[in-house]
Formats: structure tokens, C-alpha cells, sequence
């Protein structure tokens, strides 16, 4: 038979899986010694989402043509509800009917727009390039092999605060030999998916003014932006910049704040270009989502129901992050108030030194304990050595894991 292209050929599962996977082979033995594995690996909320959702879903199934195609754009009443709450959270005007599209969920979406963005070549030397924050979201490297480009791992870490000086970047990009009219994007993610850091105004505006000068598209990725601890320091959105939507295009998920994983349902916004064009390639690859789930995004987006809910969430998110923290505490890590993270429900710390790496660290964790987590080096060069915990269990699921760790001698020393 032939075979397949050359940028799926050597391409691996997605790490989440290949952890799930693993931790089912597991199960009975873990079982048989009072150890049945606990998910901590995919950054998945596991509660119920909003009641009010349900509610939306079941007004909605009876509606005459509810069971028709969509478009792969969304609804009109979708789209308006989206730019309603971009103003309502953020102050960003956005025009619904060319600056607003629909998503089946935002990894989908980012994953089409690379393949938008980037021309596929197999000739090392001609591939164009994204840069990519590392630590980072497992799947921006593998979405754009897969679409026949280069990632450059732009690094983050406590030195600079998480929010590096861009310029300084380009010029070691430069230095390492790169070409850099080969640039064709970044992708940035605050709050970020693995280590929950957030980023200013100031800096979201030290980005949108590097990208105009480089002439280079700007990929937010905000699907962890409303799940925040401290009202002061709301996350923001890059479209509240002057001058963002000339170069910058926005991702958000149904999945994080409202617990709605399995719906598949997000938007992109902003510059009216891009989201046009993405949307081209989007009509020949879908018909878009079911009308009754985008009834019931389009209805909670706004509703007090669904502010409440997210409030209340943040709350529980907050207790769970600090079950570990303090469990991690209490066995030996060192976790200075500073620097816990004000965003996400992850947590993102060093392995204990015994360990050569993340892999074995995270291995041992499952093999003896149950755990499961996500070794750091899944998210890039610069995360090994770390391991990152979703705490997304129930709270004592989350005790449970502590004690494991106590119990089975998982200290840092």
C-alpha cells in the first residue's frame, strides 16, 4: 500500500491518551493493592456543567429544524451572543458577522488555522516557522508538524517572569540560525497550559506591537482565561489592545469554564481576515455543530446562571489547587506563596532530584501510587525535570493522592 505523508508518519499519539492508555493497562494491578489510579493527567474538569445548559438543551430539541445542518460559521444568534460577551468580559467590540466564527472546540480550531496559515513542505531549509511558548500546550508542536511546518520553543520561566522580552527572542532565533522570513506566527497562552502562569496589559501590548513590527500573525490561546482566583487580576484578552485586531486572532473553549469538555463547542475572533479565511477552509471540512449544543452555549454565555457558575468553580478550583499545595508542603516541596498560580486548575512543580527524569518521576508516581500525571517534558525542552498535576479530581480524591504519596515515600528530598 502507499504510505501515508511525511508529516503524519512518525507522528505519536497524543501524550493524554498515551497516559490513559497506560493507566488502564494498570488498573487491576493497582486495584489488587488499594491503589486504583486517580486521573490527574488531562486538564479536564470533571464536574457536572451548569444545570441551566441542561435546561437549554432539552427546551431546545423540539424546535422546528433544530436537527437541520448548521453552517460551519455558527448560528447568527450564536455569533451575536459570542461578541456580546467579548464586550461584556473584556470591553472588545467585534462585529458578529465577519470577525466571530464558530469552533468544534478550540483545539480543532487552532489546528485548522495552522493548516490555513502554513504552505506544507518537506525541504527542511523551506519550512515555515510558528513560535510556540515552552512549556506549552502538547499539541501546538504536533499540530504543526502535522501541517508540514518548523515550532520554535520560545522559553518561559521564573528569570523572566514568564513574559519574555520578544525582541530578545528574535534575535536568538536569529543566532540559532533560523531564517526569519520564515516567521509566519506565535502562539501565546496566558493563562497557560502547564505551569497556570498569567501575563499583564503591558505585556499583551509589548506582544501586539512585536508582531505589527515583524508583520507576523498573533495566535491567542485563551481557553483558560475566566478560570482565575483574584478579581484584581482578571486575565485579559489581546483584542482589548489598540490595534490587536490588525494582527491578532483569538481562541476560546466551552470546555474549561463551564465543564462543557465533551460538547465540543468554541469561537475564534478578531482580525477579519483571518477569520475569513479560515472560514473557507472550514466549509469544506464541516457542516458545522449541532444547533441545540450552540443553543445552549449561545443562551449561558451571557446568563447569570452562567457567571455564577463560574464564580462557584473558581472557588472549588482554588480549594483543590491548595489541597496540593499544601500536601505538596507538608512532603517536602518547597512552594513559596508567590508563586502559586493565580489561573488555571494546574499545578506545575520540579521532580524530586533522586530522579533523572520527568518520565521516570511521573512512571514511578502511577506504578507504585496510582497517580496519574503528565511528566513536563510532554510540553517542551524546557519543561523537563517538572511534572504538571490537573487538579480536577473530587477533594478527596485529592486527599487520597497526598496520602498515597506519603504513604509510598514520594517526598521531594
Amino acid at each position: 500500500m502507499q504510505e501515508f505523508n511525511e508529516f503524519v508518519k512518525d507522528i505519536e499519539t497524543y501524550i493524554m491518551f498515551q497516559i490513559k492508555q497506560r493507566a488502564a493497562e494498570l488498573t487491576d494491578e493497582l486495584k489488587a493493592k488499594d491503589r486504583a489510579p486517580i486521573a490527574l493527567a488531562m486538564g479536564a474538569p470533571v464536574a457536572k456543567p451548569p444545570e441551566f445548559v441542561y435546561k437549554q438543551i432539552i427546551e431546545s430539541l423540539n424546535e422546528p429544524q433544530i436537527h437541520t445542518y448548521s453552517s460551519p460559521k455558527g448560528e447568527s444568534w450564536f455569533l451575536e451572543a459570542v461578541a456580546q460577551r467579548m464586550k461584556n468580559r473584556f470591553g472588545v467590540e467585534l462585529n458578529p458577522k465577519t470577525e466571530v466564527f464558530s469552533l468544534i472546540g478550540s483545539k480543532e480550531g487552532l489546528a485548522n488555522f495552522i493548516r490555513a496559515l502554513i504552505n506544507p513542505t518537506t525541504n527542511e531549509n523551506e519550512k515555515e516557522i510558528i513560535l510556540v511558548p515552552d512549556p506549552g500546550y502538547a499539541s501546538y508542536t504536533q499540530m504543526i508538524k502535522t501541517n508540514g511546518g518548523l515550532s520554535y520553543g520560545i522559553e518561559l520561566n521564573k528569570e523572566n517572569n514568564y513574559m519574555p522580552n520578544m525582541y530578545k527572542v528574535w534575535e536568538k532565533i536569529k543566532k540559532d540560525g533560523y531564517n526569519l522570513s520564515k516567521i509566519k506566527a506565535m502562539i501565546i497562552n496566558y493563562p497557560s497550559n502547564p505551569i497556570g502562569a498569567t501575563c499583564t496589559r503591558e505585556y499583551l501590548k509589548h506582544i501586539v506591537d512585536f508582531c505589527k513590527e515583524k508583520q507576523i500573525w498573533l495566535i491567542s490561546d485563551a481557553a483558560y482565561c475566566d478560570i482565575y482566583f483574584n478579581e484584581k487580576d482578571k486575565p485579559h484578552s489581546v483584542l482589548e489592545i489598540d490595534g490587536a485586531k490588525d494582527v491578532a486572532v483569538e481562541f476560546y473553549s466551552f470546555s474549561k469554564p463551564y465543564s462543557m469538555t465533551g460538547f465540543r463547542l468554541g469561537w475564534i475572533c478578531g482580525n477579519a481576515e483571518a477569520v475569513s479565511t479560515f472560514g473557507r477552509l472550514k466549509s469544506t471540512i464541516d457542516t458545522g455543530i449541532f444547533k441545540v449544543i450552540q443553543k445552549a452555549g449561545a443562551q449561558v454565555l451571557n446568563s447569570k446562571d452562567g457567571d455564577e457558575y463560574i464564580k462557584n468553580s473558581n472557588k472549588d478550583f482554588k480549594t483543590k489547587q491548595m489541597i496540593i499545595i499544601n500536601g505538596l508542603r507538608k512532603l517536602g516541596w518547597e512552594i513559596n506563596d508567590n508563586d502559586i498560580p493565580n489561573a488555571t486548575f494546574y499545578i506545575w512543580q520540579p521532580i524530586p532530584p533522586r530522579y533523572k527524569t520527568s518520565k521516570e518521576f511521573t512512571d514511578d508516581l502511577l506504578e507504585k501510587s496510582g497517580i496519574v500525571v503528565v511528566p513536563g517534558s510532554a510540553f517542551g525542552k524546557n519543561g523537563e525535570g517538572y511534572f504538571r498535576l490537573s487538579a480536577v479530581a473530587t477533594d478527596e480524591q485529592l486527599n487520597e493522592v497526598i496520602e498515597r504519596m506519603k504513604l509510598d515515600g514520594f517526598s521531594y528530598q
